[in-house]
This record gives structure tokens, C-alpha cells and sequence, in this order.
């Protein structure tokens, strides 16, 4: 069937107020999709991007949610349809993540259940309330380039977003073939709130393409799996090529 035409369809974001998440937002209004911008505390953030994007012509709400909370995510959701033309999402991007430290030899239960909650259950329930439409639809993960490697200062949020890889892949078969299931693995995009990009220009250096990206590649990959509706189970690592290099983040 080929590309599908993505004006007029609505779609939730999760993170969206800033960073990766606000690109992807703005990428997609731009192609005419109005979205429901999802943040937890940048409420500020939020709303300057819904009235951006209201200025581009679509549609745009701003919800509050803590993704730990399954309650509030379910509340969310709600009002999601609620504000959607026609009382219905076709498509979810799931970006949204938090990314604390901590070391095989500092990882406690409170550090990975959280990890697990924000970055890998909240995907699912969102997903389970997705499917529950039963309409046709496409959702988006955010993974990261480095779920196949070692990531010694983060191993609570490594496991939780190899819990999404593999939920990624086992939802596109369960949901087949009404709800499309892919994913997107960024790698050395921005560096982490708080920090400067020396660390990036450092790894940039030795990844196959020689420099880091922008998020509006990361936005284009998100584009590109929501339109084709031959894709499902896949993953798109945009991240010069250094998931390639196994010791790249060594």
C-alpha cells in the first residue's frame, strides 16, 4: 500500500516537551498531526509546544501524568480521547525515559523498579490501552543504541530498555497485523540533561560516521516507521553506525 498520509490523524507523545521528544512533536505537525504532548513535570515546557504547535494548525493538548503511577497514566489516556478528534489515537510514540546511574555494584530493587515502571511498563500499558481501540494503528518505541552492549553507569535503565526491545518484538506479533510495533535506538544524539557534549565529541570521533546527530534524524527514523505499513518489529539505530563497533562506548 505504501506510505500512509499522516495529516489528520492524532497522535500521543510521551516526553514531549522537550528535548528528542519536542522534534518528534514538531515533525510531526508539520506532516499534520495533531498530538497530545504528555510531560510529567515541565508543565511550562509543554505548554509553550501546544501553542507552537497550534500555530502550525493541528491540534495539540498538553496532559500531566507521572508514568509510575498506572492510575494517572490510565487518567491520561482518558482525557487523550477525550480531546482527539473522533475520540481516538492512531498513533504512540513512546519517548519518554529517565536515565539515573547506578553500577552492578550500587543497583538496589527502588533503582530498577523505577526504571522498569517509567521506561519499560508505562510503554506497555499505554500500548494494552492502544490496542484496546481495536482500530488500526502504529506505535513507536524509543530504545537506545547500546541495548546490545554493556552500559556499566547505567544498568538499571540498560535493563529496562532491553525489556522494551524484546517487548517491541513480541507485541508486533500479538498485534499484528492491525497495530504496528517498531522501534527507534538513538545513540549519540544529545548528552544527558546537566552535562556538557564533551563525552559526545569524544564517541562521535570513533563511530563509523565521525559525528554525532540531530535530533530531527532521530525525528525522521520516528516518520519513516509510522508511515510504512509494511514494518513492523523493527528497529532503526540512529546512531552513526556505532552500534556496529561493539567497544565504540568502552
Amino acid at each position: 500500500m505504501g506510505l500512509i498520509e499522516l495529516s489528520g490523524q492524532t497522535a500521543l507523545i510521551t516526553g514531549a516537551a522537550k528535548r528528542v521528544g519536542r522534534v518528534i512533536a514538531a515533525s510531526l505537525a508539520d506532516r499534520g498531526v495533531n498530538i497530545v504532548v504528555h510531560y510529567n513535570t515541565s508543565r511550562a515546557e509543554a505548554e509553550s509546544l501546544t501553542a507552537e504547535l497550534k500555530e502550525r494548525g493541528v491540534g495539540a493538548w498538553a496532559l500531566q501524568a507521572s508514568l509510575e503511577d498506572p492510575a494517572q497514566i490510565e487518567t491520561m489516556w482518558r482525557r487523550a480521547l477525550d480531546s482527539s478528534p473522533g475520540g481516538q489515537l492512531s498513533l504512540l510514540v513512546n519517548n519518554a525515559s529517565i536515565f539515573p546511574e547506578d553500577t552492578l555494584d550500587t543497583l538496589s530493587s527502588e533503582s530498577l523498579e523505577k526504571n522498569l515502571g517509567v521506561n519499560a511498563l508505562a510503554p506497555l500499558r499505554l500500548i494494552r490501552l492502544f490496542a484496546d481501540q481495536e482500530q488500526p494503528g502504529c506505535v513507536v518505541n524509543l530504545l537506545d543504541s547500546r541495548i546490545g552492549g554493556y552500559m556499566r553507569k547505567h544498568v538499571s535503565y540498560a535493563l529496562s530498555k532491553r525489556m522494551l526491545f524484546s517487548l517491541t518484538r513480541m507485541l508486533a506479533l500479538e498485534l499484528a497485523p492491525r497495530v504496528r510495533i517498531n522501534a527507534v535506538a538513538p545513540g549519540m544524539i544529545l548528552p544527558p540533561e546537566g552535562e556538557s557534549g564533551q563525552e559526545l565529541e569524544r564517541l562521535a570521533a570513533r563511530a563509523p560516521l565521525g559525528r554525532w546527530g540531530e535530533p530531527e534524524d532521530v525525528a525522521n527514523a520516528v516518520t519513516f516507521l509510522l508511515q510504512n505499513d509494511y514494518l513492523t518489529g523493527q528497529v532503526i539505530f540512529v546512531d552513526g553506525g556505532a552500534f556496529i563497533k561493539e567497544d565504540l562506548y568502552g
